[in-house]
């Protein structure tokens, strides 16, 4: 069983965990009051009703493929949503802390998305103090005449304030998001990842489906970091693409002791946190930023497949990506980040996970080995009919990348090892 919540509206707090200093307790939203919801398009009414408690019940399979927390929240409030397209970034801070306020830096990330194809790039934190006597200006339009779409940073400025990183108080009142968005929109500006938001509480929510609907109103995409789950935000805002609430690969930016556990840690979220809605856990490096990863290429490179993000941040160098075999690099300008249909095939929490997800007429098969010893990940896709091509991805010295016919039943993977297959179904 999985407990959790979705449709929390304006007015309203989400639960929490409390310590009273003799055992923990759920502690729910407070009884609400008549309340109006702002909207991109009209207004609606809500009454005097608590979020929904969520319990997915069943087999493991029926956990990590449920989508009952979209099925009970709050159909979109975006009349026409066409402008809204996902899609894979790539993403300066992992391999460069302060990468954004660097224009010759920003030009490499551009560089790669146009060599792998990728539809956008994040120009994050301290975008407003670029060096050199450039702007962020400059970098935009040197994004838009390289057809990449650029995403921007913004500090929440209610979490994190003293000493976090800029741009801030630019978004907290109506005016000045109104503002701010629409200056976005006339500069070509795809989309905006605002950061650092203080916790569940009711002017958290509030703040956060303001910020929505405005940026819908200008046709923006939304990623929220240091934020809370989504709780089915993504089916109400469909312009919510990812939210962070996940300890991803930005860690190994920050502590070592991510290197040990993120393996065990990846094998994980598949069957709790991404249930509840999509997270940018910035997935897939192959080098190592201020502290090592001992997970295999393979086992990276399966996470854009096992984690769901409606735009998924590729966190490495440039140079990282561009050495890998051209296979690799074709499959990510090639990989989707949104799916038709989903399954889980095997696995265990914390042990391993093998997933299948579509999209069109291609299947993406991937595994994790979350241990630190050789593992069997069985592969039953009998459900996969007709004649197709496959690729697979597997653990080598750091690659073994064959075609074949014959769908394998299993696939042994080395220590923190993994694979992915790209199915490619013809007539």
């Amino acid at each position: 069983m999985l407990l959790t919540e979705a449709g929390i509206q304006k007015g309203q707090s989400a639960s929490y965990l409390m310590n009273d200093g003799e055992l923990y307790r759920i502690t729910p939203a407070a009884r609400q009051f008549p309340l109006t919801l702002e909207g991109a398009v009209g207004q609606a009414s809500v009454g005097d009703v608590s979020p929904w408690r969520v319990a997915i019940i069943g087999r493991l399979a029926d956990v990590v493929e449920s989508t009952l927390v979209t099925d009970v929240s709050e159909p979109s409030q975006i009349a026409d949503a066409s402008w809204i397209q996902p899609g894979v970034v790539s993403w300066i801070y992992w391999a460069y802390n302060h990468g954004s306020n660097d224009y010759e830096i920003i030009k490499k990330y551009v560089d790669m998305a146009v060599s792998l194809r990728l539809p956008y790039v994040l120009i994050d934190a301290e975008w407003d103090t670029m060096k050199d006597g450039k702007t962020i200006d400059d970098a935009l339009d040197y994004a838009k005449s390289c057809g990449v779409k650029p995403l921007i940073w913004y500090n929440s400025s209610v979490g994190w304030v003293d000493g976090a990183p800029t741009p801030k108080f630019r978004l907290n009142t109506p005016e000045d998001r109104e503002r701010e968005f629409a200056w976005c929109r006339q500069r070509g500006v795809a989309g905006v990842k605002i950061d650092f938001f203080s916790g569940d509480d009711q002017r958290n929510m509030d703040y956060q489906q303001d910020l929505l609907a405005c940026a819908a109103r200008h046709h923006l995409l939304v990623n929220f970091h240091g934020a809370t789950l989504p709780r089915g935000w993504q089916r109400t805002w469909p312009n919510l693409m990812s939210t962070e609430a996940v300890y991803g690969a930005e860690w190994y930016n920050n502590v070592p002791t991510f290197t040990a556990k993120a393996a065990c840690h990846n094998a994980t979220l598949p069957f709790t946190r991404n249930v509840v809605g999509p997270m940018d856990y910035t997935p897939c490096t192959f080098s190592d930023s201020q502290h090592p990863h001992i997970t295999t290429h393979a086992h990276e490179l399966a996470l854009t497949v096992l984690f769901e993000s409606a735009l998924q941040h590729l966190a490495d160098r440039p140079e990282s990506y561009l050495a890998q075999p051209v296979e690799v690099q074709r499959f990510l300008g090639r990989l989707p980040s949104v799916w038709d249909e989903t399954r889980l095939l095997s696995g265990y929490p914390g042990q391993s996970v093998v997933m299948a997800r579509r999209y069109g007429r291609i299947w993406y098969v991937a595994g994790i080995n979350g241990t630190d010893k050789s593992r069997t990940l069985y592969l039953p896709l009998d459900f996969i009919k007709g004649k197709h091509r496959v690729t697979l991805f597997a653990d080598g010295a750091p690659w073994q990348i064959t075609t074949v016919s014959k769908l394998p039943r299993q696939l042994t993977c080395k220590p923190r090892g993994g694979f992915v297959m790209e199915l490619e179904i013809r007539n």
